[in-house]
């Protein structure tokens, strides 16, 4: 299926692709059809945002509180995402501002700043805060204070959430590792690596550590791969996609979005690909259906909701391929991953707007503007209220009525 790309620009090593969300990576000499290879070219079929349309509100969206971060993801294109953990919010930004705040009242318990980038994080568990900086290093904290622990240098950058079992760290990096840390030390524990294709989307789901001591994770090759946390060894693995099509940027089948661990199956979606759900114990595929997502997904009501590469929020009957409803109104305006709060299904968008949709009908129900640069990272639920980073580095606490 063609993509619409309104603006891009060569680099070196890498081809950025602004529409919506996608940022393409090279990794080595790709063959490209020849509308890609010029940028200057007209684009009157470039794909616009959808225009809101005016809704009634049917819910109250209060602000609990706000607490700055930084430069928030500053002016690369990172996805810095906040993580909740023991009654804590930690989050961080690009600047290198790591910080700790009380869940209840948005009070500021500590605040570090780092003399790098950060690129990836925030991980927390075990005691432990966790970013990732443009120097390909992992640094990790004290959650009580602050205080700085180790930092470890790992094979290329991470984008994502690193994760902790309290035996280990694990991280993905851009260039197809997972990478084990010892928790304590930072020490290397164990690597494994997959091999890259020639043209890739720019980020890497986060690895997924499972109660029966798996570490789960999804490649920019389309494959979901089970190792034991312990020693890395590899125990499954199962293709999300088929790359398809003559160019490779039809082929590209990236995993990118969070992994969603749902007893005894992981659920992951791939851009131009499908949305499966697998057994953590053998790997075997226990339902599936076709769809292109470089976001995770979440359920509420007997129903899996995912937003696509157009912008469209679509709820499909659990276990089943019959699609619930769509909601096409937020079409190309690069929605973040949708998460579950009470009756709705939240999203934000480039604009900044945050916007809840009934689980039952997909009606657009609810709506507030947080953060004029735009929302780019994941949402958190934390006991009834949505916590919220903005790209500028508003975090902001809401509950909805």
């Amino acid at each position: 299926m063609p993509l619409n790309y309104p603006s891009y620009y060569f680099s070196k090593q890498r081809f950025y692709l602004f529409s919506g969300v996608i940022i393409f990576s090279f990794s080595a000499c790709s063959s490209m059809p020849g509308w890609i290879t010029n940028p200057f070219g007209d684009d009157d079929d470039a794909t616009m945002p959808a225009e809101l349309l005016d809704i009634e509100s049917e819910v109250n969206i209060d602000r609990e509180w706000t607490v700055n971060i930084g430069n928030g993801q500053g002016d690369t294109y990172t996805k810095i995402t906040p993580i909740l953990d023991e009654g804590f919010v930690f989050a961080a930004s690009e600047n290198g501002e790591v910080v700790a705040i009380n869940s209840i009242n948005g009070d500021i318990v500590w605040q570090t700043e780092l003399d790098t980038t950060i690129t990836g994080g925030v991980g927390a568990g075990d005691n432990i805060v966790m970013v990732a900086t443009e120097e390909a290093e992992l640094v990790t904290f004290q959650q009580s204070d602050g205080q700085e622990l180790w930092r470890a240098r790992v094979s290329s950058e991470v984008l994502s959430q690193p994760k902790t079992n309290g035996d280990i760290v694990v991280a993905q990096t851009v260039d197809g590792k997972l990478v084990a840390l010892d928790r304590h030390t930072g020490d290397q524990r164990w690597t494994y690596e997959t091999t890259l294709p020639a043209l890739t989307l720019r980020g890497t789901s986060s690895p997924v550590i499972t109660p029966d001591g798996k570490v789960i994770a999804g490649f920019s090759n389309g494959i979901l791969v089970a190792v034991a946390a312990e020693d890395g060894v590899w125990n499954w693995e199962e293709r999300v996609a088929v790359p398809e099509g003559q160019y490779d940027i039809d082929r590209v089948i990236d995993v990118d979005g969070e992994l969603l661990l749902d007893g005894s199956r992981i659920l992951a979606a791939s851009y131009q690909g499908n949305l499966m759900a697998f057994d953590i114990s053998t790997g075997r595929i226990v339902w599936g259906l076709e769809a292109s997502s470089y976001h995770g997904v979440d359920q509420g009501f007997g129903n899996i909701y995912y937003s696509d590469d157009k912008s469209h929020l679509i709820a499909v009957r659990d276990n089943s391929d019959d699609v619930v409803w769509q909601n096409e109104e937020l079409q190309y305006r690069e929605l973040t991953a949708p998460k579950t709060i009470t009756n709705f299904v939240a999203v934000a968008d480039f604009e900044g707007y945050l916007h809840l949709i009934s689980q039952v009908d997909g009606r657009v129900v609810g709506r507030a503007q947080l953060d004029n640069d735009g929302i780019r990272a994941n949402l958190i639920v934390d006991e009834g209220k949505l916590i919220v980073f903005g790209n500028s580095g508003s975090l902001t606490a809401l509950t909805i009525n």
